[in-house]
């Protein structure tokens, strides 16, 4: 069978109704109460002409109407788009135009004002669902659109009016889930994942402990014999890693508890209110101001019911996790592999020698520029390739899925994002870095995460991006952008260089150090690489501040 995420979503609310589903500023909704809302919203998606395979944008922050609008969307089988809420006007008008866009449902004014200024410039927006007040600039931008053409603005306050029966259309599996990148070295790109698709990768196919689940039925009997975790969410539900987990609790029956916004004190907070058991986060730009917390109230708050810490999206430094042991030493500390064009790969793992290593896996393999498989202990460098359930492609650009998502010559689909690596002799893979990101100096290659995981273990250093400035020996040199953490002393080059050695090869140590203010990243904890290459170029001389 095709699974279908409306359907595996419902299945688990009959099995459980009243366990609760979702945890929110003290608000606690169960199974049975969030889909009957969730009812509510796609029948006010439907009146308003929302149905099948619309895509309809979420600029929304973390809330109940978030998730409400997730579920309600798959209901009706339309297509959620994720928007990330810190996109300047620029950003936005390319994702609403690109992503064909039908709907968008907002809340806070200021992005109300966003949506009202880019109206006349998304042609196919027909309808605009407001949480909240509408705001005056919205209203009248939508009363006057060049060309004659009106866009309705719906108060997403009427579902309260609406019915909460589940009589909607039957599902195929086959609807689609349209997830947009990160966007870290250019435009974002359209994820096209088909629900069982997405379900059997990226959910785990129903189970991330065991086998994928076979049918509807067996997923509704496990669910009950599961017991219920309650799992905080500390990263924004636009971000892929958020909504993979998101759902993949859901298939579980486990009690999500989320956050308006990233906040650490308040999550050391929710463990101890919430009795939260999983705490995800999004690497070192989540992890180093989540220990901080955890360290400054070590001993006047009970971390008791919280066993794991789970990281994924971004790089996770041994530094930090050793810092969280300190705190806690029983947490299970788990970081996952995986991407927007790949679900859910696997826990990735760090040896003695400080490499990122993956175990031999059916669903991946490392192969040379023309497809064929790196043999293991090799010695090899090539992309990490994901095998078996694999998105269609991005959305409206051919070229980019035909080179992401090549097709073996067995005819395999397989999704080749730029991640290389090497396979040792028992199989395992290592995790080199991303293509995009390394620094070619005087032949070398240097991948630009394994260098920055280096320096977030420096005491001094409270986040860094790597990236290449040109050099006239060496074409490139390796080149850091820093931020210093709170109450430590600046340090020095040399200081840095010096720790360095220690782990990384010297044509792998900084060059140039850039200190900053902040080292900026998205909201969801990407880094910015652009941002990083023009800071690092700013510098005139090895050393610098800015």
């Amino acid at each position: 069978m095709k699974f279908n995420l409306a359907d595996v979503f419902e299945t688990v609310a009959d099995s459980v109704p009243e366990r609760i589903a979702l945890s929110y500023q003290g608000r606690q909704i169960s199974y049975a109460e969030l889909d009957g809302l969730a009812n509510q919203v796609a029948h006010l998606f439907s009146d308003a002409g929302i149905g099948a395979f619309d895509n309809v944008a979420l600029f929304l922050k973390n809330s109940v109407e978030h998730v409400t609008s997730l579920l309600g969307l798959l209901k009706v089988r339309a297509v959620p788009v994720n928007i990330n809420y810190r996109y300047t006007n620029t950003e936005l008008q390319y994702i609403f135009d690109n992503s064909d866009s039908r709907a968008i449902i907002v809340e806070l004014p200021e992005h109300q004002r966003s949506v009202a200024e880019l109206l006349p410039d998304v042609p196919t927006v027909r309808v605009v669902f407001v949480i909240g007040d509408v705001a005056d600039e919205l209203r009248s931008a939508a009363a006057s659109l060049p060309d004659g053409r009106t866009v309705q603005i719906v108060s997403f306050g009427d579902y309260e009016s609406k019915p909460a029966e589940r009589d909607f259309e039957p599902r195929t599996g086959e609807e689609l889930y349209l997830l947009y990148t990160g966007g870290t070295t250019g435009y974002p790109k359209g994820v096209m994942w088909q629900h069982d698709d997405f379900f059997r990768k990226p959910l785990s196919g129903g189970n991330p402990y065991g086998e994928a689940r076979k049918d509807l039925a067996e997923l509704g009997s496990a669910v009950k014999d599961f017991g219920s975790i309650a799992f905080l969410l500390a990263a924004p539900l636009m971000h892929g890693a958020a909504s993979y987990s998101l759902f993949t609790f859901f298939t579980l029956g486990g009690r999500l508890v989320i956050q308006r916004d990233f906040d650490p004190a308040a999550i050391v907070g929710e463990v101890e209110k919430e009795k939260v058991n999983i705490v995800l986060i999004v690497g070192d730009a989540m992890g180093m101001p989540l220990v901080e917390e955890m360290e400054r109230t070590k001993g006047e708050v009970d971390l008791s019911s919280m066993f794991s810490i789970t990281s994924g999206g971004a790089i996770w430094s041994q530094h930090v996790r050793d810092r969280m042991l300190a705190v806690k030493p029983d947490l299970v500390l788990r970081d996952n592999f995986g991407a927007s064009e790949s679900g859910n790969d696997g826990e990735i793992m760090m040896d003695d020698n400080g490499n990122l290593k993956v175990p031999p896996t059916e669903k991946m393999m490392v192969v040379d520029d023309r497809l064929n498989k790196i043999e293991a202990g090799s010695g090899d460098v090539g992309y990490i390739a994901r095998i078996g359930n694999v998105p269609l492609g991005y959305y409206k650009d051919e070229e980019k899925s035909a080179k992401t998502f090549p097709t073996l010559p067995d005819g395999r689909r397989i999704s080749i994002l730029g991640d290389m690596g090497t396979v040792e002799a028992d199989g395992s893979i290592v995790f080199l870095g991303r293509g995009s990101q390394c620094i070619n100096t005087g032949g070398e290659k240097v991948y630009a995460e394994e260098v920055e995981a280096t320096l977030h273990a420096h005491p001094a250093i409270a986040d860094a991006l790597v990236v290449p400035v040109p050099d006239e020996k060496y074409g490139q040199r390796v080149a850091a952008v820093a931020r210093v953490a709170e109450g430590a002393v600046e340090p020095s080059l040399d200081e840095i260089q010096q720790h360095c050695r220690e782990t990384l090869a010297g044509y792998k140590v900084p060059r140039t150090i850039v200190f900053v203010d902040e080292v900026k990243r998205t909201p969801a904890g990407k880094a910015d690489y652009r941002w990083a290459k023009n800071a690092a170029a700013a510098a005139e001389k090895p050393t610098a501040s800015v």
